[in-house]
This record gives C-alpha cells, structure tokens and sequence, in this order.
C-alpha cells in the first residue's frame, strides 16, 4: 500500500489554506464600500478581507464540498465593523458550518422576511447555517478574525438578493462597546 502526502493544509492556528486547487482572492475597500454606512476618509486600497477555498472532483457535483476559511482585518469605516457582503445560497438545500478559529466577531442571520440575529463567533465557535438564510461574517475585535467553513460546491451564491434587501441593522464600535443601528 502506497501513502501519500495530503494535497492541501490548513494551519489552524495563526495560518491559512495552502495547497493544490486553492483558490484565493482579496476584498479590497474600493470593491466592497457600497456596503458600508460611510467609506469617506478610508483609503479604498484597504484590504478588508481575504478568502480561501478548496475542493477535489467536479464542482458541479452533488456530494462534493468546499472547505474554506476567511480573513477578516480590524478595519473600522467611521466607527461600522469591517464586515464581509453577505450573501444567501442560490439552492436553499444547501447548508453551510462555520467555525471560529482566532479572533472575534459575530454572524449576522437574515431569514428572507428581513428578521434578523446574531451569534458570536470565537475560537472554537461551530456555527450551522440553513440553506435559506442569508450570512455576513462582521469583526468587531481589534485583531485579524479568522473563520472556517464547509459547504456543498453546488450552494451558489445570491448576492444580489443582499444588495436589494440589505441587513437590517449596521454594527459600529464605539468606545470599544458594539452598538447596533437600524436600518
């Protein structure tokens, strides 16, 4: 019998994702400002936050899983939380876990109502997600949040539905207490 060497590696602690078929890309400010409250005085050439994503087989195939992880900096836009753009799954069969690995922050909820919640997120946190609820991943530390995740590769991504019916509520810090803003 033959061993061989994994064809990816996650670095828990203090890491990332490396390894054959990772994809990798960068949110910059400029990208993502339409979804903050006010961008003004923030240079767009700010990375906001990083994604990791890896998978074996045919993305298309029902079965398969993406397993990933995002990087999300201590960027305050005039006080709101650095946030991620939120999105539901194009099939609403598809759940998705995430799990804290370093840092704090919390996971924004929204139902298709627009009723929304929030649980913390923390180094050990685990987190189920319906396939019919939206998610936005917001730090609300001062130091880098990661978060990992596994989803079926066949979920999609709805971001569009996040752009016509926004979260309800906007996260700011403000003498390092988290103030909750309707919308």
């Amino acid at each position: 019998m033959k061993i061989i060497e994994p064809r990816a590696w996650h670095e828990m602690i203090e890491g990332v994702l490396t390894g054959d078929n990772v994809k990798h890309y960068k949110k910059y400010l400029e990208e993502v400002k339409n979804i903050y409250k006010d961008s003004d005085g923030t240079d767009l050439s700010t990375l906001v936050y990083e994604v990791y994503s890896y998978s074996e087989g045919e993305e298309k195939k029902a079965g398969n899983l993406f397993w990933g992880l995002t990087v999300m900096y201590p960027v305050y836009l005039n006080g709101e939380c650095n946030m991620t753009r939120g999105h539901f799954h194009e099939d609403t069969d598809c759940a998705e876990f995430y799990f804290g690995l370093e840092g704090e922050g919390l996971l924004l909820l929204m139902n298709k109502a627009g009723d929304m919640w929030a649980e913390k997120i923390s180094k050990g946190s685990l987190h189920h997600i319906d396939g019919e609820i939206a998610h936005r991943i917001v730090n609300i530390g001062d130091d880098v949040l990661k978060v990992g995740a596994c989803w079926p590769t066949t979920s999609g991504h709805d971001y569009k539905s996040i752009e016509n019916k926004q979260f309800p509520y906007r996260i700011f810090k403000n003498n390092d207490e988290i103030e909750f803003f309707k919308i």
